[in-house]
């Protein structure tokens, strides 16, 4: 139920506001919106859910939106892409935050012995595949101009795109954001040998003596390839409760990294294309992460708050800083195959696209031409049977990627599911307090639920009053900002 802009219909959304202010649960209302946050497309829910005591089946508490003003209960979108809802995006940040510091500090259940194990900060890049723009500089940092002869700006829009177009290969580029992945679990698996054999001994036998924790996040760069940021540590057999033999050191974790990254192929095979294998770039950054008891590097030592703090900031961004568009492209309707089942065995040309399985024509898409040309390669290399599995037209906006943006081994930290659960627990336990509600033993009592969705977004009313919430956010963020620059 998402209106037009507040802005252009101001009518609707005032007289909407009106009519709930003049209701008697107002305040109900108000603090249904507030307590999302300023979340842009909630999630409306209907339903119910009753408390009983396992044993007699007694009902101890009963919740329904029937008792709900307008019937339905607002439940936050939880998106992670900043420009889809900025509030969410925080949220995920925020926990984000959280888990990779817990696996660098200590905390949220690990301990904080794990700042003395062996830590690493590796960057994995994508290859080449043609010369883009750029913007070289100088080791003091100076620019000097790009290989077309033109100092470019940092913020020029034509960093990053080819310099031939003609001549780039749009077909590795999206093959490589595709298998990135792939890529990935293939340079994990090589890590462990190599730092098994370093110590002299077998994959098998490494696991009783120590064990590789990572957590990385994906990052597009400018030219629309993804590449990984990754903290890699190394713990005792069993994670980070136990120490590291002594033979591991940052100076072995590196050397393994150096080794797994060189070795990693995927091999692609298809009619179409031929045979082409996709390794890592040339450009391999591994830096060790201060220790509390000593600095890696003096000059420019890199620690835990600064590791942290550039990881968790790209939890919230995605393709969209490539000038790509935040929405997938194919058409509901068909799922991006052109056609519709009509009777069992026979299709037709599906009417919302006209068959050509887009939901709008890709001349029509407010992007760069080297981001649309790697949207029509993800089109064009979908349509062909070898490359089905890879679901290329699903994930065109993503110019192919389609794995996670932040992962992590299962013994680096805790995980998002606990972080939120901790969180619901905490909200929950404030909202008994508030309503001088007894406390209940989840391990005695049994939670039956039903909940059914019933639409996304907001009455005009009720938009109002979250750009409210909005704004008011806003405004102490930059009053905390400007009080920390004093």
């Amino acid at each position: 139920m998402t209106g037009p802009d507040p802005r252009t219909v101001p009518s609707l959304f005032t007289r909407d506001l009106i009519a709930l202010a003049q209701r008697d649960d107002f305040d109900r209302i108000e603090r249904s919106v507030e307590r999302l946050a300023g979340c842009t497309q909630p999630v409306q829910l209907t339903g119910r859910t009753t408390t009983l005591d396992a044993t007699t089946h007694e009902v101890l508490r009963h919740y329904s939106t029937d008792t709900e003003p307008l019937g339905r209960l607002l439940v936050a979108c939880g998106n992670r892409r900043a420009t889809r809802c900025p509030a969410c995006s925080r949220t995920y940040a925020a926990d984000t935050y959280h888990l990779i510091r817990a696996g660098l500090s200590g905390g949220k259940g690990s301990p904080e012995q794990v700042r003395t194990h062996p830590r690493v900060f590796a960057t994995l890049t994508a290859p080449t595949f043609g010369p883009v723009h750029n913007r070289p500089t100088t080791r003091t940092g100076k620019p000097f101009p790009c290989r077309c002869g033109t100092l470019h700006g940092a913020d020029h829009p034509a960093l990053g795109t080819p310099l031939e177009p003609t001549a780039y290969d749009y077909t590795g580029a999206v093959l490589f954001n595709a298998h990135a992945g792939a890529l990935w679990a293939r340079f994990t698996t090589y890590l462990r040998r190599a730092v098994a054999h370093a110590a002299g001994l077998t994959t098998s036998e490494l696991r009783e003596h120590c064990r590789v924790s990572f957590a990385k996040v994906a990052e597009f760069q400018k030219r629309g390839l993804v590449h990984f940021h990754a903290i890699v540590r190394l713990d005792g057999p069993d994670g980070g409760t136990t120490a590291p033999p002594s033979w591991a050191t940052p100076d072995l974790l590196t050397d393994a990294i150096r080794q797994a990254a060189e070795r990693a192929v995927v091999t692609v095979t298809s009619d179409a294309i031929g045979e082409r294998e996709l390794r890592w770039g040339a450009q391999l950054d591994v830096r060790e992460i201060a220790r509390p008891d000593h600095t890696a590097d003096p000059a420019a030592p890199l620690t835990d708050a600064v590791v942290v703090g550039y990881i968790a900031k790209y939890a919230t961004k995605s393709a969209e800083g490539t000038g790509t568009i935040d929405r997938p492209l194919y058409c509901a309707t068909c799922k991006g195959r052109g056609r519709t089942p009509t009777v069992p065995g026979l299709t037709a040309e599906c009417r919302t696209c006209d068959g050509t399985g887009l939901a709008e024509p890709l001349a029509d898409l407010n992007v760069a031409s080297h981001t649309r040309q790697m949207i029509r390669t993800c089109w064009h290399l979908g349509a062909l049977p070898d490359f089905a599995h890879l679901n290329l037209t699903k994930w065109a906006h993503m110019l192919g990627f389609r794995g996670h943006f932040s992962t992590k081994s299962r013994r680096y930290s805790t995980t998002l599911g606990n972080l939120r659960d901790a969180r619901r627990t905490w909200q929950a336990e404030q909202a008994r307090l508030r309503d001088n509600r007894p406390a209940l033993d989840p391990a005695t009592t049994l939670v039956l639920s039903d909940w059914r969705y019933l639409a996304t977004g907001y009455t005009p009313g009720e938009e109002l009053l979250a750009q409210t919430v909005r704004d008011n956010r806003t405004a102490t963020q930059r009053l905390k900002r400007e009080g920390d620059a004093a």
